[in-house]
């Protein structure tokens, strides 16, 4: 049975003063940035993003680091029972697998679009057997400056990729791709998370949720927003473009967090606010493109910051479909 561990008080050594709140929450705030800081080898940046954090395959450098995983997995736990946020944010598959949620090939998208882009090519082509891609069931990859070779499985070495068996190998490679170097750090996290807040009780909340209620919810400029915001096949003038800027005014705080976490897959901004947000290329802002029919619903490539917009005849439907996406993202991502 976990055990639920409550602080009845913070303070600051040499520093006077009681806690109604803050020192708490700056105590939370200031731990979680050194434990999650990427020079300590614990964790990595998710891709080129400077926002997301994953485990980090190479953790091991640090001796202790198994142990180190379940504290911060505790200390995650108790920032969330005593309703404090930590610094940094985790990437959404992080998250789905701090709920236990399947983790799918789309998911590959924040994290690694350049595989995400190959898996979707070889999933999308029929003629998989005409391509002689010379592709098998294993694969390479670095750690720590070494080139490793890993089989997918059993005999994956002399099992060529055929139209036949590549969904298999998709799979396989999904899987291979979320628990690379990672599974140890992760089952320590979450048994030390588990001894605090039971894992159970997340499973009322998706990975979008579980974010705010880590990290909280910033106030978002809407006006810095669409200063910072590119389009492709709108103008600035377009209707459909006046219409969402008009939705996204009508927004509460948390609608626009999470329209930002369904277009750029985190509901946390740089510091520099929209100016700064990052995609798979660097510095990548905010895009609204023009793609599909009015009946579609909106869609979005997070490693590239991009909302696919449909051209809705009214802003009624385009608030609706706008809506109903950025509520139900789960399964919606592309069609």
């Amino acid at each position: 049975m976990p055990t639920i561990c409550v602080a009845d008080f913070t303070s600051f050594a040499g520093e006077e003063g009681l806690d109604y709140g803050g020192p708490a929450r700056e105590w939370f705030f200031l731990l979680s940035h050194q434990m999650l800081n990427p020079m300590y080898c614990l964790f990595e940046y998710a891709e080129n993003t400077n926002y997301s954090l994953q485990i980090n395959p190479a953790s091991a450098i640090n001796p202790d680091h198994i142990t180190l995983f379940k504290f911060i997995g505790r200390i995650i736990a108790m920032a969330m029972f005593h309703g404090k946020f930590i610094d940094s944010g985790f990437s959404l598959p992080f998250y789905k697998r701090m709920l236990n949620k399947p983790l799918t090939m789309k998911d590959l998208e924040s994290i690694d679009p350049q595989l995400y882009s190959s898996l979707t090519w070889i999933e999308d082509n029929d003629n998989v057997d005409e391509c002689d891609l010379e592709l098998y069931f294993e694969t390479d990859y670095e750690l720590l400056g070494e080139v490793k070779t890993h089989v997918l499985k059993e005999g994956g070495e002399d099992i060529k990729v055929t139209e036949e068996n590549k969904t298999e190998y998709i799979k396989l490679m999904t899987d291979f791709r979320f628990k690379r170097g990672v599974e140890e750090q992760t089952r320590a996290f979450l048994a030390g998370f588990n001894e605090v807040v039971p894992l159970q009780w997340l499973q009322f909340f998706d990975e979008r949720e579980l974010e705010v209620m880590l990290c909280g919810m910033q106030e978002f400029d809407v006006a810095d927003w669409q200063k910072n915001s590119v389009y492709k096949n709108y103008g600035k003038n377009s209707k459909q473009i006046q219409w969402f800027w008009e939705a996204v005014k009508s927004f509460d705080n948390e609608q626009r967090a999470r329209l930002l976490q369904f277009v750029t897959g985190t509901c946390r901004l740089p510091v520099g606010g929209f100016s700064e947000l990052i995609g798979s290329n660097g510095l990548q802002k905010f895009c609204i493109e023009k793609v599909g029919k009015e009946t579609w619903l909106p869609r979005s490539h997070t490693c590239f910051n991009r909302l696919d917009l449909p051209p809705y005849r009214t802003y009624a439907q385009l608030l609706e479909k706008l809506t109903f996406a950025i509520e139900n993202t789960e399964g919606f991502g592309q069609e």
